[in-house]
């Protein structure tokens, strides 16, 4: 079976640091419910979509304009029979300048044709990345998920937001 990550890339008219920008702007392309800090080496945050998604990242690289890295500390997918599938792996934005615009490159490393989520984790990348995350470049509006939040607590219990 192949062991290629998952990889999107496009060019936009937009300078690096405003691609590089964009990216740490989750709320505005990803999902708004994201709770932390998403801009600097160090900052952790989570995202959850719902109940079916709640992963936890810590920015492991971050230089403007080149390069954004994360690496995933926690993750309940529990639709998956590994719950944790995403975790100790690394979502990299490279950022590079060239003679047609700005090309971003995102690549999930550990995200493979052989893990369980990588069909609907691909069809879900290829939406925020190459759609969502494009717009807000391009636009200055990205389509985030706003999908009725539940609360997930660390060993992924479900409750309203209510509660």
């Amino acid at each position: 079976m192949a062991t290629t990550n998952y990889t999107h890339s496009f060019t936009v008219a937009a300078t690096p640091e405003a691609v590089y920008e964009a990216i740490t702007r989750v709320t505005d392309w990803w999902t708004i419910h994201t709770d932390g800090r998403t801009e600097a080496q160090g900052d952790e945050f989570v995202v959850q979509f719902g109940d079916v998604h709640r992963t936890r990242q810590r920015i492991t690289e971050a230089q403007r304009g080149k390069r954004m890295a994360w690496h995933v500390t926690e993750s309940y997918l529990p639709w998956l029979k590994d719950r944790e599938e995403w975790k100790g792996t690394d979502i990299l934005f490279d950022i590079v300048s060239t003679g047609n615009g700005t090309r971003l490159t995102v690549t999930h490393v550990g995200l493979t044709p052989n893990v369980e989520c990588y069909t609907q984790c691909e069809k879900g990348w290829d939406f925020f990345i190459g759609h969502s995350l494009f717009k807000l470049v391009t636009e200055g509006a990205g389509v985030p998920d706003t999908t009725e939040r539940t609360h997930m607590d660390e060993i992924g219990h479900v409750r309203p937001t209510n509660a």
